[in-house]
């Protein structure tokens, strides 16, 4: 197993490794920002490197100042964690150049992955179902029109570089598609760096179900059940559960199926996520995208499977056995995952500030995963994702009620904070039937 591990990552994610790593016995090293010289990830690792000022560019993604901390402290490998440098295959390049153990995916599965008209294609030669679109970005407004044409309105405008739901755009008719093309574009380039763009059927209903897998030592790779993802707003998750209450053990292993050819098609080691599309009026579904790296809810997998991630990571990049039978993985109960965000409940905008009271909810079958605490400030210069909730029960029912009293006794004073959302949500006939889709928190709003 590695001794020593670098986690160049923030927040409640680098606590969350980081706690991993020392049940382990594996020494843990922390990098942070000047912003974030106070938060708990920094105090509970081992050891502690600053790297640069608040701002992301010149600090959690500064690869130069990273690369100098491992091998200032002796780090053996370096977990990136999500967001940041996970899915940059230039810097997992460097890791491994300079003799250190990358914990994820090889670059070159990075690189096939990440561009999404490649991994569409990728994907649709593995025998992976793909939505109807571009198998080539669309140089210009008149191939976007004359490909939209050939496909069928509506369709969905999406950068070819883009994640996280940004740079996507849903048009119903030649002159949305003109002007969403645009503006996706633009922000495309501004933001990723490559304007390549991508046309693919839009499905005005549907469900976000994504497939996690783990690419094991040995060659091998297994699915560890799907989430379900739909609950978004501005195309980004605030909540997830599994198993799905609209997949059905049929519907499951044929997830699940297509997922592991995902995966195999790249030689895909370590943790990632395949992301598809379920349309529930035909229970058919297509393949989005593949995050080559640990998801921001995988604790719920972790519930129903009763395995730690972050732990199966680790084994896979020191080259051993998973903790599991691969050949008898099961699961059992039901998990929800609430995104805890310093955000106005009504509107999600931002509302970073100081933090006056932090009190987690306690309890059977309820986790948080937290990057701060009383005393600590949420700063403008991240992702507003102060928490994560966890709960798990024995079903989604008693789930649900688990989640609305572990959300009645969180109590955060401060910034601002979208709890009373998930208060109102959990209490949504929609939701609470099982029957959504990504439409729900507009339909609330």
């Amino acid at each position: 197993m590695i001794g020593s591990l670098l986690v160049a990552n923030r927040g409640e994610i680098a606590r969350r490794i980081i706690r991993s790593a020392k049940r382990l016995g594996i020494r843990t090293i922390a990098v942070h920002s000047e912003a974030d010289a106070d938060l708990p990830f920094v105090l509970e690792a081992d050891e502690a490197v600053l790297v640069g000022p608040a701002n992301p560019a010149l600090s959690y993604r500064n690869t130069e100042a990273i690369l100098a901390a491992a091998k200032q402290t002796g780090a053996e490998a370096i977990h990136p964690g999500y967001g940041f440098l996970s899915e940059n295959a230039e810097f997992a390049r460097a890791v491994e150049a300079n003799g250190l153990i990358w914990v994820g995916p090889s670059p070159e599965a990075i690189v096939a992955m990440g561009d999404k008209i490649n991994a569409r294609n990728l994907m649709a030669a593995a025998g992976v179902p793909v939505a109807p679109g571009t198998t080539d970005p669309a140089a210009s407004e008149d191939e976007a029109v004359a490909e939209a044409e050939r496909i069928g309105y509506p369709v969905m405008v999406k950068a070819a570089a883009g994640g996280g739901g940004m740079g996507m755009a849903a048009a119903h008719d030649e002159a949305a598609l003109r002007a969403e093309y645009a503006k996706v574009r633009g922000f495309a380039e501004r933001m990723f760096g490559d304007g390549s763009v991508l046309i693919e059927r839009y499905f005005p209903r549907v469900r976000h179900i994504e497939v996690q897998i783990l690419g094991l030592a040995d060659g091998r790779v297994v699915a560890l059940g799907e989430r379900e993802c739909s609950v978004q707003r501005r195309n980004q998750k605030v909540l997830e559960e599994t198993p799905s209450p609209a997949v059905s053990p049929e519907l499951r292993a044929a997830l699940c199926a297509a997922a592991v050819r995902a995966g195999e098609a790249v030689g895909y080691r370590n943790a990632g996520t395949v992301e598809c599309l379920l349309d529930p009026s035909t229970n058919e579904f297509f393949f989005l995208e593949m995050n080559t790296r640990l998801q921001v809810e995988h604790p719920i997998t972790e519930a129903i499977f009763g395995v730690d991630l972050v732990e199966e990571q680790l084994r896979v990049a020191s080259g051993l056995a998973p903790t599991f039978d691969p050949d008898a993985l099961v699961s059992r109960g039901h998990a929800i995952e609430l995104r805890v965000n310093a955000e106005d409940p009504k509107r999600f905008l931002p509302g970073p500030g100081a933090i006056t009271a932090w009190v987690e909810p306690t309890g059977e079958g309820v986790r948080v995963d937290s990057g701060y605490a009383a005393g600590t400030t949420v700063t403008p210069n991240y992702d507003s994702l102060m928490a994560k909730l966890i709960v798990f029960a024995d079903d989604r029912a008693a789930a649900i009620e688990r989640a609305k009293a572990a959300v009645a006794g969180f109590e955060i004073t401060g910034p601002k904070c979208n709890l009373p959302f998930f208060a109102e949500l959990l209490d949504n006939a929609e939701f609470v039937s099982g029957d959504y889709d990504t439409g729900i928190v507009s339909r609330m709003r």
